[in-house]
This record gives structure tokens, sequence and C-alpha cells, in this order.
């Protein structure tokens, strides 16, 4: 029986642990994060798992010290696995398993090497995201591929979709492998690291809308960044506005200053190029629907305070 040691967090860590169980991995140890208070946590906990089936857990600040790699190197694991961890493993670390170290990336390497992928994805407007095992080596992202699973990304998909979309397909990828792995038969395939590259994390004020880009370029933003997400957002009426869904309409403008305005009982936003139709916002931390705002501020059209 292969022994390994999970370095993991999320659902993507979940599921993937649930699949090296499945196929009789014997689970040394699970190092895994503590929830940070200032995150939003909708996602299913990797120590709660590994409670359940009894298995170790460490939350280390820096997985990399002496005393937690004299801990995982005891073990004498035949694989490490990475499912979403968030730390880097360092060289002294990757040399422990006698048959590699293998993480789960969100996304079809080589594209969208580094962090948050599938907002990225969503962001620059691709139609294909995935899931890919490959092995780790001191820089993140770039090792040899083992597995990679694909996911269509639709045209009004938001990041919590497809991110779903992405733990099924890494936990299809995962599964599909494994067998090969433990066996020592898996064929390895080296990235062409031409045909993408690195991206680097995001931070809740690059959701501010800049609303003289195209219909579609928000579109794609808002839904990159929709709840779970800090949202994409702006200002009106001197408020802080959240704009949680939107719709293409097809409509094309031209020379008119990007405004808010409700017609028919519809929300619409005038971009620089184009019409979105505003299906979900909040005003002032408050959602309201369509109608609501024509209530209380009639049917004119409201430019963005930004």
């Amino acid at each position: 029986m292969s022994r390994a040691v999970v370095f993991g967090y999320h659902n993507v860590g979940c599921r993937c642990l649930s699949v090296l169980l499945a196929h009789g991995v014997n689970v040394a140890l699970v190092v895994t994060h503590l929830d940070n208070p200032k995150e939003t946590i909708w996602f299913d906990s990797m120590a709660e798992l590994a409670a359940l089936h009894g298995i170790p857990v460490i939350t280390p600040d820096n997985p990399n010290t002496p005393e937690v790699i004299e801990q995982i190197r005891a073990l004498q694991p035949d694989f490490f696995f990475s499912f979403y961890y968030r730390e880097m493993l360092k060289r002294e670390l990757l040399e422990i398993p006698k048959s590699g170290a293998l993480n789960m990336h969100g996304s079809l390497l080589p594209k969208y090497r580094g962090r948050v992928p599938v907002n990225w994805a969503i962001i620059n407007g691709e139609t294909e995201t995935g899931a890919t095992l490959h092995y780790m080596t001191e820089k993140p992202d770039n090792g040899d591929i083992v597995a990679q699973q694909a996911v269509p990304i639709l045209p009004n998909d938001s990041a919590l979709q497809v991110f779903q979309k992405v733990t099924v397909a890494a936990e299809i990828a995962l599964n599909g492998v494994l067998p090969a792995l433990l066996e020592g038969k898996a064929q390895a395939v080296k990235q062409d690291l031409s045909k993408g590259a690195y991206f680097g994390g995001r931070k809740a004020e690059d959701g501010i809308i800049d609303w003289m880009q195209s219909a579609q370029a928000i579109h794609n933003l808002v839904r990159a960044v929709a709840p779970p997400y800090p949202g994409a957002t702006t200002r009106l009426l001197g408020k802080p506005m959240r704009i949680l869904q939107t719709l293409i309409t097809g409509c094309s403008v031209s020379g008119e200053v990007p405004a808010f305005y409700v017609k028919e009982g519809r929300a619409y936003a005038i971009c620089g190029n184009g019409v979105l139709r505003v299906v979900r916002f909040e005003l002032d931390g408050i959602e309201i629907s369509a109608a609501e705002f024509a209530a209380q501020h009639g049917t004119a059209k409201f430019e963005f305070n930004c």
C-alpha cells in the first residue's frame, strides 16, 4: 500500500483526498490551513474530512520549517499530493517522497499558471478550463503533466459555477490516473511553457468596474468575481453598489456616458461599448430589485460615480 502525505484545502482538497482513500492509499498525514476569519468560508473542510477518517492533521503557518520537515520525513511517504494548498513547498520537502510530489492545479496547464486561475480564465473570456495533475518543482505549476481534464465555461457561468466544474474535473483526472501512478506506470508529459503565462492573486479592489470598457468585458468581470467572491463594485447616487449578475443585451450605444437606468421593470447599464442588463445588484449594501429602485428613484438615467 502506498503511503502519502496530503497538503490540501478547499473543495478540491476534500474531493481529491476522498479519491486517494477510495483507492486504498494510506494517507499518513494531512497538512492544511486554519480558516482565515477575514475570508468568506463557503467551502468544505479538509481538517473535518481527515478527522472523520482518523487521519492526523497539522496546520503550520509555514510547512518548510525544520520541525515540520522532520515530522514528515519520519513518515517515509511514497508520495506527496498537493490539492489547493496555498503555501509553496521548497526543495527540502519536495525531495522527501520516494515516488514524487504532485499538485492539482485548476487550469489546463500551461495556461493560467499561478493564482486564482478560474477567475482569470473568466475575466479573459475563455470558453474552456479544467484541472491538471502535475509533478511539483520549486517553481509553481511548471512540472510534467500526468493527467488533465477539461470543462466548458459557458457565457453566463459565474466563478462559483466554474469552480464547481473544476472540482469535478480534478476528481476525474486524479481518479483516472491514480492506479497507474501508484504502480509507477503513469506517463508524464513535459509542459510547453511558451503556451501559457503566470497570473497573480486578486484583491477586492480589482473588482472595481471601469464602465468605459465594453459590455462583454464588464460582464466577464462581474461573473468572475460574483459572490462568494467579493463582487464587482461601483458607485451610484453617491453610494457603494455591487453588481452581482448581468446579461449581455446585444444592444449597441454610441457616445453615451456610462449610466444606470430602469426600463419596463428591468435594470440596465450603459457601458463604453454596449448595454448590459443588470439582473441582480446591491445599493448601499442592500440587494434591491429593479422595480424597487424605480419606485425610489424613478426611471431617469443615473451616471456612475466613478
